[in-house]
């Protein structure tokens, strides 16, 4: 197909894949002429995939180009699979931040702050410390259930992914952690206003009806 077929067939408009070509993210078609070039499905599953990290998942351009490298180059061990994943995301923790609230609720959990990256738990600080700026303090209680919870999820992640070959387990972790987040937390939200309808016996208060 020609690109412009390609954009059709994927609703990705012809300057946006000239962007992602430049870009190296999607990869060259077969040339057919100095100017053109046929596509094939390859490319559009391609296209979904780069307009799903970039749109569902909000990554960058660059951030998408590096999970899409580590998706094409799978590490050797297991546990460096997430490591891709959440280097996409994650901010670089600075070399003087304070990591001994987030270690301290580490230990609390069981989980060990040595099987957890400085990136993590420095995101964890910063959103501890939002909470603080804002006059919320989480009580420890409620932190616990969530950990509890968390670790749940955590457990049915890395039961899930496939130990057949290193390409099956890269993409089930990088592309689950990544896509599963936006579904996590409008899972969160609906269970939310479920929770609240029966604790306080109003329906249809919490936003829009479906019905508008």
């Amino acid at each position: 197909m020609r690109i412009s077929q390609l954009a059709a067939a994927t609703d990705v408009p012809v300057a946006t894949i000239k962007y992602y070509l430049r870009e190296n993210l999607l990869h060259d078609g077969v040339l057919t002429s100095a100017t053109q070039a046929r596509y094939d499905d390859s490319h559009v599953r391609r296209l979904k995939l780069i307009r799903a990290l970039i749109g569902t998942a909000g990554l960058s351009v660059s951030a998408t180009r590096e999970v899409l490298l580590g998706l094409e180059n799978p590490p050797e061990s297991g546990h460096d699979l997430l490591g891709i994943a959440h280097h996409a995301v994650a901010k670089t923790a600075p070399d003087d931040v304070d990591l001994s609230a987030a270690q301290q609720l580490l230990d609390r959990w069981g989980w060990g702050a040595e099987a957890c990256d400085r990136d993590a738990q420095a995101a964890l600080v910063r959103a501890l410390q939002g909470l603080r700026d804002a006059g919320f303090d989480a009580p420890a209680v409620l932190l616990d259930r969530y950990a509890a919870a968390m670790r749940d999820i955590a457990e049915a992640d890395v039961e899930s992914v496939p130990t057949d070959s290193p390409e099956a387990a890269m993409r089930h972790v990088v592309l689950g952690t990544l896509l599963m987040e936006p579904v996590l937390l409008a899972m969160r939200r609906l269970a939310q206003q479920s929770a609240s309808s029966r604790r306080f016996g109003v329906a249809g208060s919490t936003g829009r009806s479906g019905t508008e």
